[in-house]
């Protein structure tokens, strides 16, 4: 369930983010710079209504501007467009939307200078052109008559530009330059007294695995009809790497509802609901295996869920080994499967995944072991055994296992790093002594 905004019984503090570069709107860079900043505008209360993406055309940038505008917006953070290059024209045009003429900033000009000169120097330029690269970069000093500089960590300085009812703050494309300045950003007159209207912003994320979206769906239709205002919240689902997310923020107001979302959704789904919190089934896994001794054998996964068990620090604690037994001679030498079990049955079989479970158990000297064997795919499928039919077996020491061989949906890609996602699902509910809703 996706909501637009989160209800606001005064005006709550919105701000949208405008991010510029045709390198990002074509796919050449990924932004990182949007979601960074809306992480970070969250913390502070403010809601983030619109994250947009313009090209380097100041026609564009200017739309985007009085969109964010028309909408209401009361911070504007706009991000890349400050080099020295006849394309970065950022500053510009933010000047222009602002009612401001633009003006040579003759300190930020000495400070750029200094930045360049210092490079120069390390770069061993000795007999550089020093007026010529003052001039090059005279540029990014001119900037909006009113303005804030914000001191470059580059070579760019940021901007917080007072633009009527709103506030637009201009930061530096790179993530390295833009994350350290928007603490300066954030610390001006102007942009503190926005930030300081907010209100808190809290929330939580549950995870699930093992039902569709569609059954969260019912669950919160069910949870509204018993007279939860959900209004009251927002609640966003996603589905990720096979688990479901869910996002639920509110106010203030709101914290008894949210309260009640998650009861609610607790109850009706206690097998599949395994982080109230938000912590990771990674993170979780690593927890229960202290004082453990891990054993893994895989075919069809090559490898993936060693990776995510070994991806944490601290994993040489309790991961004894893995043997990625792709082929049948593999899986009869490294892992003691019998070859004529391989014969009768199939390498991708529920017995043959029993096998190299104790397989690991024995050639590690654990005291738990997880196989995977299975067809990912494009080929090797029949009627019996369809691609995406995977064998898991999770075992301890002491006999006590859990076996499922489901058929997983998706593509190659998609079949192999679900099944290192079942592969530790299982092996939560192994270590936690439960049964698997699978």
């Amino acid at each position: 369930m996706d909501r637009d905004s989160l209800p606001r019984p005064g005006a709550a503090v919105r701000a949208g983010i405008v991010v510029t570069g045709t390198e990002v709107l074509t796919g050449r860079i990924a932004d990182l710079n949007g979601p960074w900043l809306s992480e970070q505008l969250a913390e502070r209360g403010v809601e983030v209504a619109h994250i947009l993406v313009v090209g380097d055309r100041p026609d564009d940038l200017e739309a985007a501007l009085r969109f964010m505008a028309g909408e209401g917006m009361n911070l504007i953070i706009t991000s890349g467009g400050l080099g020295p290059t006849a394309d970065d024209l950022t500053a510009e045009v933010v000047g222009k939307f602002a009612g401001r003429q633009m003006v040579l900033d003759e300190e930020v000009e000495e400070k750029i200078a200094e930045i360049l000169r210092g490079f120069a120097r390390r770069a061993g330029l000795l007999n550089f052109d020093r007026e010529a690269l003052r001039e090059a970069n005279r540029k990014q000093a001119i900037v909006p008559e009113g303005s804030i500089a914000l001191d470059p960590v580059g070579t760019a300085p940021g901007l917080v530009v007072p633009a009527g009812e709103r506030v637009v703050v201009v930061l530096p494309g790179p993530p390295r330059e833009l994350q350290p300045m928007w603490p300066a950003a954030a610390a001006t007159e102007p942009v503190a007294a926005v930030l300081g209207r907010a209100t808190p912003l809290h929330g939580y994320t549950l995870r699930i695995f093992g039902i569709p979206e569609s059954e969260i769906a019912k669950s919160l239709r069910e949870i509204e009809d018993e007279g939860v205002a959900l209004s009251e919240v927002e609640i966003t689902t996603c589905l990720r790497r096979g688990e479901i997310e869910i996002d639920v923020r509110y106010r203030d107001h709101a914290a008894d509802t949210a309260e009640a979302v998650r009861a609610g959704l607790r109850e009706r789904h206690p097998r599949h609901l395994f982080s109230l919190e938000g912590e990771t089934i990674d993170s979780q896994v690593a927890t229960l295996l202290r004082g453990h001794r891990l054993g893994l054998a895989e075919s069809c996964s090559g490898g993936l869920l060693a990776a995510r068990i070994t991806n944490l620090p601290g994993a040489s604690a309790y991961m004894a080994g893995s043997v990625v037994s792709y082929s049948n001679e593999a899986k009869v030498g490294l892992l003691g499967v019998d070859p004529e079990l391989i014969v009768a049955k199939g390498a991708v079989s529920p017995e043959v995944a029993e096998q190299m479970a104790r397989g690991a158990l024995e050639r590690f000297g654990a005291d738990v072991a997880v196989s995977i064997t299975g067809i990912a795919g494009p080929d090797g499928g029949t009627e019996e055994k369809p691609v995406g039919y995977v064998c898991f077996h999770a075992r301890l020491a002491d006999g006590t296992f859990l076996a499922r061989d489901p058929v997983i949906p998706g593509g190659r890609a998609d079949i192999r790093e679900r099944s290192a996602l079942v592969g530790m699902h299982l092996l939560r509910l192994l270590l936690r002594g439960e049964e698997a809703p699978l």
